[in-house]
């Protein structure tokens, strides 16, 4: 399918590779991948604690870079019938591309912005697999042709995540951007619909594999196959309701992975395949861990999860009267207050309320108040949302505790401010028959005081009423979070 492109490029040949150039290239580019995948799996280590996120990140920059500079290297110089130039000219375009949209997007991408630009990202990478896997099955080079039906496996396989990665990627992207609602579709009969599009795909890959080759019949079966594997892909996520949507970021953080392992194989590119299972393995981990944390089974989650797009629905009402307050009259607890507990959420992103919380944070200290941050798993809307955002404010890394480690303090805290969080503190889990009954949440009505900074009494994200706001030692302190803490600071 290439032809018309290689034929044009022999314009300017290079200089054949010798035999011991070709052999000291391979070399160097097998050390390098084994220093780059040591260097994703620090980097992996490192984003683990808090105190270490940067020396991770700063490792897999280098891993990338060592990667980067490598492949180039080798596609250079395995293809001399092309010519370096013309190869180094077409690497370049690709690349320049690529920084232009990905210098863009990080300059003008908010932090609350963060995990629809990640959903969008992962799309990219199923996309990519997609087409890798087709231009693999039209044009094999000798290796793919010597494997036969093992590659035509892959490619199919690749194909497959790849394009249920790329359109349940958008799906959610469109969810957390808020381009649709967040409520779950509830086709009828959307298990079996699921199960008959996965048994039909098994079908069309033993048709696949066993043409042995690029034939009419296989190319109907790999087109149709990608066609069902697109519409899963949406019917998947699209099920998937608000409540369990950070689970939903990490599972395509986990498919991606997949996806460019799949690719791997295909390309023969070893880094590859072993960046993908880190990623691929990772993710599915940290699903499992965001489940847990959620008291949800991960297939109970993949097959249709509770939430909507937080508008009150039949059976939502309010429980109770609600107590309003104001920053004065927040002001002066804070100052009688010897502990204090913060539990943000994704609300305090909205707003980005992060800076003046970390200033409010540090006056409170100066003042000798005991201040703390409860963290729940699923706060915001991408795992470790509101970490990142605290961080970003530098607020100490000694302060900021998980759920596990302070949700039985909250008897001996004076004072919660609950900023913008709602379904990670909502009582209504521990009621049977709820929506979220199981999830663990923070328990702040054990408090002696809960405000909660909230714009209204709507809903949160999966759409259940929450008891806290109507309990008589909780005040809500309505309006911009920023604002409210700003004014909260001014009056002290």
């Amino acid at each position: 399918m290439f032809t018309p492109l290689t034929q044009a490029s022999t314009l300017l040949p290079s200089a054949p590779v010798s035999a011991a150039t070709a052999t000291g290239v391979q070399t160097f580019v097998a050390l390098a991948y084994i220093v780059a995948a040591l260097l994703f799996i620090r980097a992996l280590a490192g984003l683990s604690k808090h105190e270490t996120a940067q020396q991770g990140n700063n490792a897999g920059i280098i891993g990338m870079t060592i990667a980067l500079v490598a492949t180039i290297t080798l596609a250079l110089t395995s293809d001399p019938a092309r010519g370096v130039v013309v190869t180094a000219f077409l690497i370049a375009v690709a690349m320049l591309i690529g920084a232009m949209i990905g210098i863009w997007k990080a300059r003008n991408v908010e932090m609350t912005g963060m995990p629809e630009l990640i959903a969008l990202l992962h799309s990219f990478v199923g996309i990519a697999a997609v087409l890798v896997g087709f231009n693999s099955y039209l044009a094999p080079d000798a290796q793919a042709e010597m494997l036969g039906g093992f590659h035509l496996g892959e490619v199919y396989l690749g194909v497959f995540i790849g394009a249920v990665t790329f359109t349940g990627s958008i799906v959610a992207y469109l969810k957390l951007s808020a381009k649709i609602k967040g409520a779950p579709l509830m086709l009828p009969g959307r298990h079996w619909l699921n199960l008959a599009a996965l048994v039909v795909v098994l079908i069309l890959m033993v048709v696949f594999i066993r043409e042995g080759g690029v034939t009419p019949l296989a190319t109907t079966m790999l087109i149709i196959m990608t066609v069902i594997a697109l519409a899963f892909g949406v019917h998947l996520v699209a099920a998937i309701g608000g409540g369990d949507m950070p689970v939903v970021v990490s599972m395509l953080n986990s498919y991606s992975g997949w996806a460019a392992a799949a690719a791997g194989f295909m390309l023969n590119n070893d880094l590859l395949i072993i960046t993908g299972a880190l990623v691929g393995s990772s993710g599915a981990f940290l699903s499992y861990i965001m489940s847990k944390a959620m008291n949800r089974s991960f297939v109970s989650v993949i097959l249709g999860g509770f939430g909507s797009d937080g508008a009150v629905t039949a059976g939502d009402e309010e429980r109770g009267t609600h107590q309003e307050t104001d920053a004065a009259e927040v002001t002066q607890m804070l100052k009688d207050a010897k502990r204090v507990m913060i539990t943000p959420g994704y609300g305090m992103a909205v707003a980005q309320a992060q800076y003046p919380v970390a200033d409010l944070t540090r006056k409170l200290r100066d003042q000798g108040v005991e201040v703390e941050f409860g963290i729940h798993p699923v706060a915001g809307r991408l795992p470790g949302h509101m970490n990142v955002l605290l961080a970003e404010a530098k607020v100490p890394y000694d302060i900021v505790k998980e759920l596990d480690e302070i949700n039985d303090d909250f008897g001996d805290v004076d004072v919660v401010l609950v900023i913008g969080a709602n379904d990670t503190v909502n009582p209504a889990a521990e009621e049977p028959g709820s929506p979220i009954a199981g999830m663990p949440v923070l328990k702040v009505w054990n408090a002696h005081d809960v405000i909660v900074f909230k714009r209204s009494m709507a809903t949160g994200y999966a759409g259940v009423q929450n008891p806290l706001f109507f309990k008589e030692n909780t005040k809500m302190l309505f309006g911009d979070a920023k604002a409210s803490v700003e004014n909260i600071i001014a009056a002290l």
